[in-house]
């Protein structure tokens, strides 16, 4: 019960690495919000979770999510920046409104959120921001230039807030996950003209031989949100089988 008498926040929640998150977070005694747009993912409510319909690209969504959770659960200790899409696309067949959907959702959420987070957190005496990144932010990909750039700018803003906000208490460090099981590859794949061959291209990427699994970025979320990290600070913890070892 590492986060007992915590409220967390878990952005895109609802489904793959943030629905592993929120089972694993209830599982270690936090109360969790979790903030998606999925209007089904709001059908079970109970003591310790909450679903608020949330907008995470609106500042007037992000600003109602921490009224909401405050009044609910007294404010929030934690908030993993989950939401998350992705665009496989070249640069030169991206609209400008494509690139905007990306980097809102992406990058846009993450600093709207946190903006509204922070102060609640520094009433409490502190809290812990997790971000979601990905080793394509640290390494480039032919095909996926809005989802890099999102990526790479959540890595450095998390360094950034991470500097700006150690002396008020507040924790924030990234996770970079690698290749993922997760719905969004699959639909990914989809894309392919081989999926097949396809999937056995991100699996030969990886040294360790066989795609991530949602649990295993959560139990990086969770060490980064608990005491186990507490001398962490700005940092981007790679989670990916060695993909960019390479």
């Amino acid at each position: 019960m590492e986060l007992s008498g915590k409220v967390a926040i878990v952005t895109g929640g609802s489904s793959g690495i943030g629905k592993a998150i929120v089972e694993l977070f209830l599982a270690e005694g936090a109360k969790v919000v979790v903030a998606d747009l999925k209007d089904e993912a709001g059908s079970t409510q109970t003591e310790n979770f909450r679903y608020m319909k949330t907008d995470v690209r609106s500042e007037q969504s992000a600003n109602e999510l921490m009224l909401k959770t405050r009044e609910v659960f007294g404010g929030v200790d934690i908030l993993c920046n989950n939401a998350g899409v992705e665009l496989v696309k070249p640069l030169t067949e991206t609209t400008e409104q494509e690139w905007s959907w990306v980097i809102d959702t992406n990058l846009k959420s993450v600093f709207l959120l946190s903006k509204y987070a922070v102060p609640e957190m520094i009433s409490r005496g502190g809290g812990v921001i997790v971000n979601m990144a990905s080793q394509l932010g640290l390494f480039g990909l032919e095909g996926f230039t809005a989802y890099c750039a999102s990526k790479g700018g959540v890595i450095v803003l998390t360094k950034a807030m991470a500097l700006e906000y150690a002396k008020n208490n507040i924790r924030v460090n990234c996770i970079c996950p690698g290749p993922i099981q997760t719905s969004m590859l699959e639909r990914e794949l989809l894309l392919e003209k081989d999926p097949v061959a396809a999937r056995k291209m991100w699996v030969d990427r990886v040294p360790i031989g066989r795609l991530g699994q949602p649990a295993e970025i959560a139990q990086a979320a969770l060490f980064l949100a608990s005491g186990r990290s507490s001398f962490m600070l700005g940092h981007a913890l790679v989670v990916d089988g060695g993909y960019t070892l390479d």
